[in-house]
Protein backbone atom coordinates (compact mmCIF):
# COMPACT_ATOMS: atom_id res chain seq x y z
CA UNK A 1 0.00 0.00 0.00
CA UNK A 2 1.35 3.40 -0.96
CA UNK A 3 2.07 5.85 1.84
CA UNK A 4 -0.04 8.96 2.10
CA UNK A 5 1.69 12.11 1.05
CA UNK A 6 2.15 14.82 3.66
CA UNK A 7 -0.78 16.82 2.31
CA UNK A 8 -3.14 13.83 2.32
CA UNK A 9 -2.06 12.82 5.81
CA UNK A 10 -2.70 16.32 7.12
CA UNK A 11 -6.16 16.31 5.56
CA UNK A 12 -7.01 13.01 7.22
CA UNK A 13 -5.97 14.32 10.64
CA UNK A 14 -8.45 17.18 10.34
CA UNK A 15 -11.33 14.78 9.74
CA UNK A 16 -14.03 14.23 12.32
CA UNK A 17 -15.49 10.80 12.97
CA UNK A 18 -19.22 11.10 13.71
CA UNK A 19 -20.35 8.17 15.87
CA UNK A 20 -24.03 7.36 16.42
CA UNK A 21 -26.02 4.28 17.33
CA UNK A 22 -28.65 4.54 14.61
CA UNK A 23 -29.23 6.17 11.23
CA UNK A 24 -32.36 7.87 12.58
CA UNK A 25 -30.24 9.94 14.95
CA UNK A 26 -28.35 11.39 11.98
CA UNK A 27 -31.21 11.67 9.49
CA UNK A 28 -30.73 15.42 9.13
CA UNK A 29 -27.03 15.04 8.38
CA UNK A 30 -27.62 12.46 5.68
CA UNK A 31 -30.20 14.71 4.07
CA UNK A 32 -28.29 17.98 4.35
CA UNK A 33 -25.04 16.60 2.96
CA UNK A 34 -26.84 14.34 0.44
CA UNK A 35 -25.18 11.20 1.71
CA UNK A 36 -26.24 7.64 1.03
CA UNK A 37 -27.06 5.90 4.30
CA UNK A 38 -24.65 3.21 5.40
CA UNK A 39 -22.85 1.85 8.45
CA UNK A 40 -19.64 3.65 7.46
CA UNK A 41 -19.88 6.66 5.16
CA UNK A 42 -17.04 8.93 4.11
CA UNK A 43 -17.61 12.58 3.26
CA UNK A 44 -15.55 15.73 2.88
CA UNK A 45 -14.25 16.70 6.30
CA UNK A 46 -15.98 13.93 8.24
CA UNK A 47 -16.93 10.26 8.25
CA UNK A 48 -20.04 8.69 9.77
CA UNK A 49 -19.95 5.46 11.76
CA UNK A 50 -23.19 3.79 12.83
CA UNK A 51 -22.38 1.39 15.63
CA UNK A 52 -25.71 -0.15 16.54
CA UNK A 53 -27.35 0.22 19.95
CA UNK A 54 -25.46 -0.55 23.14
CA UNK A 55 -21.92 -0.43 24.45
CA UNK A 56 -20.90 -3.84 23.05
CA UNK A 57 -21.93 -2.93 19.49
CA UNK A 58 -20.26 0.45 19.90
CA UNK A 59 -16.99 -1.07 21.09
CA UNK A 60 -16.94 -3.53 18.20
CA UNK A 61 -17.62 -0.86 15.56
CA UNK A 62 -15.00 1.47 16.98
CA UNK A 63 -12.52 -1.39 17.13
CA UNK A 64 -12.92 -1.81 13.38
CA UNK A 65 -12.94 1.86 12.33
CA UNK A 66 -11.31 4.06 14.95
CA UNK A 67 -8.04 5.47 13.70
CA UNK A 68 -5.45 7.92 14.97
CA UNK A 69 -5.85 9.70 11.63
CA UNK A 70 -9.00 11.40 12.97
CA UNK A 71 -8.65 14.77 14.61
CA UNK A 72 -11.91 14.46 16.58
CA UNK A 73 -14.46 11.80 17.51
CA UNK A 74 -17.96 13.23 17.97
CA UNK A 75 -20.61 11.00 19.52
CA UNK A 76 -24.11 12.22 18.62
CA UNK A 77 -27.45 10.90 19.81
CA UNK A 78 -30.50 11.33 21.96
CA UNK A 79 -30.62 10.73 25.69
CA UNK A 80 -32.90 10.35 28.64
CA UNK A 81 -32.61 13.06 31.28
CA UNK A 82 -32.90 12.81 35.07
CA UNK A 83 -33.12 16.60 35.54
CA UNK A 84 -36.64 17.90 34.86
CA UNK A 85 -35.45 21.51 34.93
CA UNK A 86 -33.85 20.83 31.53
CA UNK A 87 -36.48 21.18 28.78
CA UNK A 88 -37.02 18.28 26.39
CA UNK A 89 -35.14 18.91 23.16
CA UNK A 90 -32.22 20.64 24.87
CA UNK A 91 -28.86 19.86 23.28
CA UNK A 92 -26.23 19.03 25.90
CA UNK A 93 -22.48 18.56 26.06
CA UNK A 94 -21.94 15.36 28.06
CA UNK A 95 -18.46 16.02 29.43
CA UNK A 96 -18.17 12.94 31.66
CA UNK A 97 -19.80 9.54 31.39
CA UNK A 98 -19.79 6.41 33.53
CA UNK A 99 -20.45 2.71 33.08
CA UNK A 100 -23.13 2.65 35.76
CA UNK A 101 -23.40 -1.14 36.06
CA UNK A 102 -19.71 -2.04 35.95
CA UNK A 103 -18.93 -3.47 39.37
CA UNK A 104 -20.40 -5.80 41.95
CA UNK A 105 -23.31 -5.91 44.35
CA UNK A 106 -22.52 -6.33 48.03
CA UNK A 107 -25.95 -6.92 49.53
CA UNK A 108 -27.58 -3.45 49.33
CA UNK A 109 -24.37 -1.70 48.31
CA UNK A 110 -22.77 -1.33 44.89
CA UNK A 111 -18.99 -1.57 44.50
CA UNK A 112 -17.60 0.23 41.47
CA UNK A 113 -15.01 -1.57 39.37
CA UNK A 114 -12.59 1.17 40.43
CA UNK A 115 -12.94 0.11 44.06
CA UNK A 116 -12.62 -3.56 43.12
CA UNK A 117 -9.25 -2.75 41.57
CA UNK A 118 -10.10 -4.05 38.10
CA UNK A 119 -10.29 -0.85 36.06
CA UNK A 120 -12.18 2.41 35.89
CA UNK A 121 -15.78 3.26 35.19
CA UNK A 122 -15.80 7.02 34.53
CA UNK A 123 -14.35 8.74 31.48
CA UNK A 124 -14.32 12.32 30.28
CA UNK A 125 -14.40 14.25 27.03
CA UNK A 126 -10.89 15.28 26.06
CA UNK A 127 -11.57 17.82 23.34
CA UNK A 128 -10.41 21.37 23.99
CA UNK A 129 -11.84 22.93 20.81
CA UNK A 130 -12.64 26.58 21.44
CA UNK A 131 -15.80 26.63 19.32
CA UNK A 132 -18.78 28.84 20.24
CA UNK A 133 -21.29 26.11 19.35
CA UNK A 134 -19.67 23.85 21.94
CA UNK A 135 -19.19 26.54 24.56
CA UNK A 136 -22.90 27.45 24.44
CA UNK A 137 -24.03 23.93 25.31
CA UNK A 138 -24.76 23.13 28.97
CA UNK A 139 -22.08 20.75 30.27
CA UNK A 140 -23.47 17.74 32.14
CA UNK A 141 -22.50 14.30 33.42
CA UNK A 142 -24.05 11.09 32.11
CA UNK A 143 -24.25 7.36 32.64
CA UNK A 144 -24.11 4.52 30.15
CA UNK A 145 -26.29 1.48 30.80
CA UNK A 146 -27.30 -1.83 29.28
CA UNK A 147 -30.84 -1.48 30.58
CA UNK A 148 -32.41 1.99 30.54
CA UNK A 149 -34.14 2.93 33.76
CA UNK A 150 -37.92 2.66 33.85
CA UNK A 151 -38.78 1.71 37.42
CA UNK A 152 -39.18 4.21 40.24
CA UNK A 153 -37.03 2.31 42.73
CA UNK A 154 -34.06 1.82 40.39
CA UNK A 155 -34.30 5.44 39.22
CA UNK A 156 -34.15 6.68 42.80
CA UNK A 157 -31.20 4.39 43.54
CA UNK A 158 -29.09 5.50 40.57
CA UNK A 159 -29.83 9.17 41.27
CA UNK A 160 -28.67 8.74 44.86
CA UNK A 161 -25.54 6.80 43.88
CA UNK A 162 -24.29 8.75 40.87
CA UNK A 163 -26.50 11.85 40.43
CA UNK A 164 -26.37 11.67 36.62
CA UNK A 165 -28.05 14.14 34.30
CA UNK A 166 -28.27 12.01 31.15
CA UNK A 167 -28.55 8.34 30.31
CA UNK A 168 -27.49 6.60 27.11
CA UNK A 169 -26.42 3.15 26.01
CA UNK A 170 -23.20 4.11 24.18
CA UNK A 171 -21.53 7.27 25.49
CA UNK A 172 -19.00 5.87 27.95
CA UNK A 173 -17.94 3.24 25.42
CA UNK A 174 -16.97 6.00 22.98
CA UNK A 175 -15.07 7.87 25.69
CA UNK A 176 -13.31 4.64 26.71
CA UNK A 177 -12.16 3.88 23.17
CA UNK A 178 -10.90 7.43 22.70
CA UNK A 179 -9.05 7.33 26.02
CA UNK A 180 -7.32 4.12 24.96
CA UNK A 181 -6.24 5.62 21.63
CA UNK A 182 -5.55 9.14 22.88
CA UNK A 183 -8.06 10.74 20.51
CA UNK A 184 -9.94 13.97 21.26
CA UNK A 185 -13.64 13.30 21.77
CA UNK A 186 -16.96 14.99 22.42
CA UNK A 187 -20.42 13.67 23.24
CA UNK A 188 -23.37 15.83 22.25
CA UNK A 189 -26.91 14.62 22.93
CA UNK A 190 -30.42 16.02 22.75
CA UNK A 191 -32.91 15.21 25.48
CA UNK A 192 -35.74 13.09 24.06
CA UNK A 193 -37.41 12.07 27.33
CA UNK A 194 -37.18 12.23 31.08
CA UNK A 195 -36.02 9.16 32.98
CA UNK A 196 -39.19 7.97 34.68
CA UNK A 197 -41.39 4.88 34.81
CA UNK A 198 -41.68 4.02 31.12
CA UNK A 199 -44.05 6.47 29.40
CA UNK A 200 -43.57 6.50 25.64
CA UNK A 201 -46.42 8.94 25.08
CA UNK A 202 -44.33 11.65 26.76
CA UNK A 203 -41.25 11.14 24.59
CA UNK A 204 -40.30 13.87 22.12
CA UNK A 205 -37.85 12.08 19.90
CA UNK A 206 -38.67 13.99 16.71
CA UNK A 207 -38.03 17.49 18.09
CA UNK A 208 -34.90 16.26 19.88
CA UNK A 209 -33.49 14.80 16.66
CA UNK A 210 -34.28 17.99 14.75
CA UNK A 211 -32.37 20.13 17.25
CA UNK A 212 -29.48 17.67 17.45
CA UNK A 213 -29.03 17.54 13.69
CA UNK A 214 -29.38 21.31 13.34
CA UNK A 215 -26.56 21.74 15.86
CA UNK A 216 -24.39 19.11 14.14
CA UNK A 217 -24.84 20.64 10.70
CA UNK A 218 -23.87 24.07 11.97
CA UNK A 219 -20.87 22.60 13.80
CA UNK A 220 -19.63 20.68 10.75
CA UNK A 221 -20.07 23.63 8.43
CA UNK A 222 -18.56 26.04 11.04
CA UNK A 223 -21.42 28.49 10.42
Amino acid sequence: MANLGDTDADKMKTKTLIVAATAAELSGLYSHFRLAQGRFVQADGFDILLTGVGMTATAYALGRHLSEAYGLVLNLGIAGCFDRSIPLGTVLNVTSDEFAELGAEDHHNFIRIDDLGFGRSRFSATCQINHPLIKRLPAVSGITVNCVHGHAASIAAIKERLAPVTESMEGAAVFYACAETGLPCLQVRAVSNYVEPRNRSAWQIGPALEKLNDWAIRFLTKS
